[in-house]
């Protein structure tokens, strides 16, 4: 569990939960109640019909978990929120996105993180676990994610390549880094006599979802495999979670893997080949994927799951991007439930949260557009309780 106090400036380093106090501020936040004089509060001045009782404070706990992919921008918002509420406590454990949704639907948790929308099955169990009301899925995090590789040897700012060749790749058809397909995408890059050794995850994952569906999408049917939280090639190298896949990538020279971009680090990661060009990551290219992207079929005001164009030709995106969901009930058990979740998703969505999470050395995502915002706060803003 990592724990950071009251005015801590970041998280500690310990392994496990995300803990940290917080409470909206500013305003997206539940406004705490003014104190008042003694003359206001006489007995003899009866309210006007324009007063209105304040909003509760937000207190007590609420716990979350989910996508490793937020962590670092989970570990941005507890520096800058622990010293703003000292009445609510958040965790957030990064077990990964099918944990999270686990642990959400069981009510272990008041709320996930999931790289992937919630599919038809889990969309109906959540009518029970949010006592009739339904699940939300609001897009909070949004990040590229790198194709990253360990080749000390090669100097080069990027190397080059296409779907297809990144499909063949993963599958294990092309094994060698000087591959004729690979070298023709990188004129003037000297390519190592050396065995590509592909790492995926080993856990259910969002990224892995995110990555096998730009694979199915844009490879020309090099990849075989229907998109999946799951790998579907065994006998692989493999890591648990982001963490476990970047020191698995790091462990050898040769590796080539695919994590949330704010992990990449000192590794030498891809640029993708969209239309004519090769885009590497950044958070303004996967912005401009997900603006030209439309909604998914059977969203709704409170399901705002996007439909990404994976095989955009669009000139400065890059379509390997993925979209982290909060995932909350829209009905809770309790009011001091609703009202915790409320303040936190809040926050997140606010611009001061998006600001804090765009910062290169925190995650660098990309931060939500003010349209959508208006759409996730109108979202937030109808939780309540039974």
């Amino acid at each position: 569990m990592k724990n950071v106090k009251s005015r801590a400036l970041a998280a500690s380093a310990l392994s496990g939960a995300l803990v940290l106090a917080l409470a909206a501020c500013g305003s997206d936040a539940v406004p705490q109640e003014e104190p008042t004089s003694p003359a206001e509060t006489s007995t003899t001045d009866a309210p006007t019909e324009t007063d209105e009782p304040a909003a509760p404070e937000a207190s007590g706990s609420i716990a979350g978990a989910g996508a490793s992919s937020q962590e670092k921008a989970m570990e941005g918002w507890i520096a800058t929120l622990t010293s703003v509420a000292p009445n609510l406590t958040v965790s957030y454990d990064p077990v990964g996105s099918g944990g999270g949704r686990t642990q959400f639907l069981s009510g272990a948790a008041q709320f996930a993180g999931s790289d992937s929308a919630l599919k038809e099955e889990e969309l109906a169990q959540a009518v029970d676990r949010c006592y009739g009301g339904e699940a939300l899925e609001l897009p909070l995090y949004i990040s590229p994610i790198a194709v990253v590789y360990n080749l000390p040897s090669v100097d080069a700012e990027h190397i080059n390549l296409d779907a297809e060749t990144i499909a063949n790749v993963f599958s294990g058809k092309i094994t060698k880094w000087n591959d004729p397909a690979i070298a023709a995408q990188n004129e003037g890059v000297e390519l190592p006599d050396l065995a590509i050794i592909p790492v995926n995850r080993s856990d259910e994952s969002g990224t892995t979802e995110n990555f096998t569906e730009y694979l199915e999408a844009a490879s020309n049917g090099a990849w075989e495999h229907e998109a999946s939280g799951d790998w579907p090639i065994s006998g692989t190298q493999s890591g648990n979670g982001t963490s476990g896949m970047i020191d698995t990538v790091k462990g050898a020279e040769g590796t080539i893997g695919y994590a949330d971009a704010s992990r990449a680090g000192d590794l030498g990661t891809i640029a993708l080949k969209v239309g004519e060009n090769y885009v590497p990551f950044s958070a303004e290219a996967a912005a401009a994927v997900v603006d030209a992207s439309p909604r998914a079929e059977g969203a709704t005001d409170k399901r705002l799951v996007v439909e990404l164009d994976r095989n955009t030709s669009a000139a400065g995106a890059y379509p390997l991007v993925l979209i982290s969901y909060s995932v909350a009930c829209s009905v809770y058990e309790t009011a001091e439930e609703a009202t915790n979740v409320k303040a936190f998703l809040n926050y997140v969505a606010s611009t001061e949260g998006q600001a804090i999470a765009a910062q290169a050395d925190v995650a660098g995502s990309a931060p939500i557009s003010d349209t959508l915002r208006g759409e996730v706060t109108a979202a937030i803003d109808a939780i309540t309780s039974k």
